[in-house]
């Protein structure tokens, strides 16, 4: 069924003023009304939509929610994919950071064996599937993702978040969840065939800058700090992708390229 105002309905003043309202309390949306502008209504910070915001990810979220609640008899024929397990945990870590109290967890490196520690959570990050939690042990940060955690409990510890730290910050100059301390370098690749529209599409991050194209090729550049999640990103694109400088990051990509070609 469609939307009744879609169709051209008017809408109840009190019941607009709800949605708004939850708008508002869910998004951090505010509507107005310019009385200069026949009483059209506008978003009066559209700066809480930017693309990397929360705001924008719970809104696309709950679109799509929608959309498939509304076509549940294609179920069938709606394919997603799969988000492997720790969203049970999500709820104690959003408590944690509510309350700046640490997490008692223990979890299990691929590879380790478990081990128990304290940690005071300081943010949350999605990527590639997957929740990741970073925190900070008394000593360092460090990320843990969730999928690997088998056990968490809230103590009442409490710690303090310190006034000049921003997580966004944290992981500006990194693609994914992994920040060991690779030097930032200003990165230049080449995209060829159709690959340049899925790169421009979606960048590979906030940095990315298109410098030259043509019929053939387009070259992107980044400063950022490559990592092995940008190794693994860019060897993602397969022939689609060549790593023109710098030289010791084009090494490493070859060397990587090399040594996955030797398994086969």
């Amino acid at each position: 069924m469609k939307d009744q105002v879609i169709e051209g309905r008017p809408l109840v003043r009190q019941t607009f003023a709800k949605h708004k309202d939850a708008i508002l309390n869910m998004f951090g949306i505010i509507i107005e009304c310019d009385l200069e502008d026949k009483y059209r209504y506008y978003i009066a910070n559209p700066n809480v939509l930017e693309n990397d915001s929360l705001e924008c990810w719970m809104l696309s979220t709950l679109t799509v929610n929608t959309v498939l609640s509304e076509s549940s008899s294609l179920r069938d024929r709606i394919l997603l994919e799969d988000v492997p397990a720790g969203e049970e945990f999500l709820q104690t870590i959003i408590q944690g950071l509510k309350t700046k109290r640490r997490l008692h967890i223990v979890y299990q490196k691929f590879g380790c064996e478990s081990g128990e520690k304290l940690v005071a959570p300081l943010a949350l990050k999605l990527f590639h599937q997957r929740w990741y939690m970073l925190s900070h042990t008394g000593n360092h940060f460090a990320t843990y993702s969730l999928d690997r955690m088998q056990e968490m409990k809230l103590t009442d510890e409490t710690f303090e978040v310190p006034e000049d730290f921003s997580p966004e910050d944290y992981f500006a100059e990194y693609f994914g969840v992994t920040t060991d301390g690779t030097p930032l370098a200003h990165v230049v690749i080449r995209a060829y065939g159709k690959t340049p529209n899925y790169i421009r599409t979606l960048p590979l991050h906030a940095s990315q800058k298109e410098i030259h194209r043509t019929e053939e090729y387009t070259d992107f550049s980044y400063d950022i700090r490559p990592t092995y999640d940008f190794i693994n990103e860019l060897c993602s694109y397969h022939k689609g992708i060549e790593v023109l400088e710098p030289q010791d990051f084009r090494e490493k990509i070859r060397d990587y390229l090399v040594e996955t070609l030797s398994r086969y």
